[in-house]
């Protein structure tokens, strides 16, 4: 009996299929397909795992045979003998974060184009919560797309040493990823904020792990001055409405007039929280977000904001995963100032 469990085991497994159970009646396996058809299991086994290598007949009625009794393929289980599962992973930061909806939607748009199933995971801002992701997640995917990852470089590299692996919005020597201009959206910004007589403005920052945070900072403290602005940077509890709304006492000592925030949900949790407290959006504070999530024009007043296509984001990323887009020669998506009612003419103090 042990030998019949070996050899029902590896024809299995030479097919790169498992049986699968189908409710009551147990498990389905090749050899019910084989019985079934009237021919052997490694015929089975060809028809199923390699077709085209036996009559066209014959297949057809392996293939009749294995969809009446209810026979699925485990991918898991071809992915053995090719080291191939055709899944992707994306991991993300925040699972309840608008941001990650279009990044996710055209990420999963691009692997589907390329015929791959797509793993979703997060890491809830801790680089430690996202090296266990990735751990669990590696034995079933070919690749890993990781979105605004919290881990160290040293960390990172060391997953891309054995695993195909794209970063989006951070930047790692030696790892493939594709990332935002956010210059472009950010100097309009100043530029429209500049124009209404603002001078002082606050930047409402993101986690202190976030590469793209420090970049966003960083290029404000250039462009600000260039246009004689003072700048702050203010520190946020967390990159979420709260976060935002507990930011407000310090922006109110730091003295700015305008503030641009790490993302969209500070920015609405502080248009909230300032609103609650007395003060006028614009008029006592002008606020511009980050990302143009869904949301920000439904707040009111609506949140002007630096809009990033995260759809196309998520898009790029998968198909540099795949190989099908050099990552040396990808174009970084810019990102777009949107002006909207949440900014307005500085009060004069």
């Amino acid at each position: 009996m042990g030998h019949v469990n070996r050899d029902i085991e590896k024809a299995a497994t030479d097919v790169g299929q498992q049986p699968v159970a189908i409710g009551r009646q147990g498990a389905v396996t090749i050899y019910d397909v084989a019985r079934h058809a009237g021919v052997s299991p490694s015929t089975v086994s060809r028809a199923l795992g390699k077709p085209g290598r036996i009559s066209a007949r014959t297949e057809r009625r392996i293939q009749d045979a294995a969809a009446e009794l209810g026979y699925r393929a485990n991918p898991m289980a071809r992915a053995l003998p090719t080291g191939r599962t055709q899944t992707l992973g994306l991991i993300v930061t925040d699972f309840t974060n608008p941001v990650y909806f279009d990044l996710v939607r055209g990420a999963e748009r691009a692997a589907a184009e390329a015929g791959y199933t797509m793993v979703l995971a997060e890491s809830q801002e801790s680089g430690a919560a996202e090296s266990n992701a990735v751990e669990r997640v590696r034995p079933l995917v070919d690749g890993f797309v990781l979105a605004a990852p919290r881990l160290d470089d040293e960390a990172l590299t060391a997953i891309a040493q054995d695993t195909s692996l794209v970063l989006v919005n951070r930047a790692v020597t030696g790892i493939a990823s594709v990332v935002v201009d956010v210059r472009t959206g950010l100097s309009a910004a100043l530029d429209h904020l500049r124009a209404h007589g603002h001078s002082s403005i606050g930047y409402l920052s993101g986690p202190a792990r976030s590469w793209i945070n420090a970049r966003r900072w960083e290029v404000l403290m250039e462009e600000a001055p260039r246009r004689g602005m003072h700048i702050v940077e203010i520190p946020t509890t967390e990159p979420t409405l709260v976060g935002g709304r507990d930011a407000l006492p310090r922006v109110r000592a730091a003295g700015v007039s305008a503030l641009v925030a790490y993302n969209d949900l500070i920015a609405i949790g502080l248009l909230r929280e300032a609103q609650a407290t007395g003060l006028d959006v614009p008029g006592d504070l002008s606020i511009v977000g980050f990302d143009d999530i869904f949301g920000a024009e439904l707040v009111t007043p609506e949140l002007s904001t630096i809009r990033v296509p995260l759809g196309a984001l998520g898009e790029a990323a998968i198909r540099v995963l795949i190989g099908r887009v050099d990552p040396e020669t990808h174009e970084p998506a810019k990102a777009e100032f949107v002006p909207r009612q949440s900014t307005g003419p500085a009060r004069s103090r």
